[in-house]
């Protein structure tokens, strides 16, 4: 049987014991739930946008947060940013969503850092596919959900 000294014991505690701060600070890049980011969703002031997906772009929203994925949506004459997902979840690619599509948007306004933002819930392109990164009803994210959450809302039975 092997023996263990006391410091071997006291950084295994310390290390165990210390694991879920830095887990949990590891995880704080301004996208989780209850950040300050997020509570600029309202589901109950959503809306709908229909036009032109021009070009894609990274996004910092607030300061301090990790890099997110963005698109310019051509509405008639205006163009507008469309906050999607952080870049962690999907990339411009990840998204499968095509520049110069007719584009669908469901999410809702805000107001983030001087300029008036969408935060999307929904986009769809075409009649058949989609890209949700929301849900429809409170706005959680879907990348704050568990891999179960998430499998049940890509492919609900």
């Amino acid at each position: 049987m092997k023996k263990f000294n006391t410091y071997t014991i006291i950084t295994v505690f310390f290390l165990t014991a210390l694991y879920p701060v830095f887990s949990l600070a590891a995880e704080k890049d301004g996208w989780e739930n209850g950040s300050d980011y997020n509570s600029y969703y309202n589901a109950k002031e959503r809306d709908t946008l229909k036009g032109i997906l021009v070009k894609f772009k990274t996004v910092t929203p607030l300061s301090g947060m990790s890099p997110g994925t963005a698109f310019i949506l051509r509405e008639g004459d205006d163009n507008i940013l469309v906050h999607l997902c952080p870049r962690s979840f999907a990339d411009a690619k990840g998204t499968g969503l095509r520049k110069g599509v007719k584009t669908k948007v469901k999410g809702c306004w805000a107001f983030i850092d001087g300029k008036d933002v969408f935060i999307a819930s929904k986009v769809k392109q075409g009649e058949h596919f989609e890209f949700k990164v929301r849900l429809t009803k409170d706005g959680t994210p879907f990348w704050t959900m568990s891999p179960e959450e998430l499998e049940k809302e890509r492919n609900p039975k």
